[in-house]
């Protein structure tokens, strides 16, 4: 897992509340045993005027010229704006790579879905909550300003806007620590690879069987 220790981005709105996981990677695209790929079908359905299903070209789909993905001035996005309540419905776990895969590194907004906000850390993405009237004015100068970005800092724990104002947010210890060191459920459990191979050992002085069934 990619550490995430500070990032600045460009800023993409994502303007709706409650946005579900259905909507973040519609439900034909879990067909899929791979962690990877779903970038390109992130908001498929409002992204897209045709219908889309997996293994399509991106690059033979309508793009809706409407949608915030779509427009020139987000292009290259890697912040997101959200509303209250981003990932609700479903708890796939889809939604948090299709995210991360389009090129986000952190989201902001007041509130998310417990299952997708505990999902985005596992996968790397940090999820930013601030209070819903600062979120509201960073929407408006996101609005305001063409190339809008936000610095957010995970080892000082704020976000900071162009104009030097910092708002700070809370992180759990143990998960900020797992951002921090890159470490996702199999780094963790890595970093007690010594006494791991220590117990294998020890395991097989004492019970020797054990490696004539293992090298069979």
């Amino acid at each position: 897992m990619t550490p995430f220790t500070q990032h600045q981005g460009l800023v993409v709105p994502i303007d709706r509340a409650n946005v579900d996981t259905d909507a973040i990677i519609p439900k034909q695209f879990l067909k899929s045993i791979s962690r990877s790929g779903f970038g390109p079908n992130l908001f498929d359905e409002w992204r897209y005027l045709d219908a889309g299903e997996p293994g399509q070209d991106p690059t033979s789909r309508k793009p809706n010229p409407a949608f915030v993905l779509n427009q020139p001035r987000y292009a290259g996005a890697t912040v997101m704006l959200a509303r209250q309540n981003f990932g609700c419905g479903s708890s796939r776990e889809h939604a948090p790579w299709a995210i991360q895969q389009y090129g986000i590194r952190a989201i902001v907004a007041p509130s998310y879905a417990d299952i997708f906000f505990n999902n985005c850390f596992k996968n790397g993405l940090l999820p930013v909550v601030l209070p819903a009237d600062t979120v509201d004015a960073l929407f408006t100068a996101v609005a305001a300003t063409p190339g809008y970005q936000l610095e957010v800092d995970l080892q000082a724990q704020v976000v900071r806007t162009p104009d030097g104002a910092t708002h700070a947010f809370a992180v759990e210890p143990f998960r900020r620590h797992c951002l921090l060191n890159g470490l996702d459920e199999i780094g963790l459990t890595l970093e007690h690879r010594s006494e791991i191979e220590a117990f294998q050992a020890r395991r097989l002085s004492e019970r020797p069987w054990l490696r004539r069934e293992l090298a069979a």
